[in-house]
């Protein structure tokens, strides 16, 4: 008997923490979608890579001949909005911490984020060379 109460009380444990990771689950949601919408909003750079998205993303899966091409073609782009919302919050940081004086460690922060974004960029025109061409 005492064997089917630790078993229960162990079933009881695993269903709080499966109840706990769920909450947090949703929670990180709420904070990604908050992220997605403040971006769009105010960052131009990302708003317009979004919308392209709409014609990028389409077009990949269209023109891949395979599911390996389209994932290619289609994630290398992803890449990019995804490089772009990391340098949008690297920005963010800067302006904060510097209160937009001008200094050269925010310079250099600022330029080394557009670059990550514009190696995401070299590589979506790439992959999409290889792949198509």
């Amino acid at each position: 008997m005492e064997r089917a109460h630790e078993a229960y009380s162990y079933r009881g444990e695993k269903m709080n923490i499966v109840r706990t990771e769920l909450i947090r689950l949703y929670k990180a949601y709420g904070y990604s979608r908050d992220g997605l919408i403040a971006a769009f909003r105010q960052d131009a750079p990302f708003t317009l890579e979004v919308l392209l998205s709409v014609l990028i993303v389409p077009l990949a899966l269209y023109l891949g001949d395979t599911g390996g091409e389209r994932a290619l073609l289609a994630g290398s782009w992803l890449v990019v909005l995804s490089l772009e919302l990391l340098n949008c919050g690297l920005e963010a940081i800067t302006d904060y911490a510097t209160k937009a004086e001008r200094h050269d460690l925010a310079k250099k922060t600022k330029d080394v984020g557009s670059a990550a974004v514009l190696i995401a960029i070299l590589n979506f025109l790439l992959v999409w060379a290889l792949v198509l061409f």
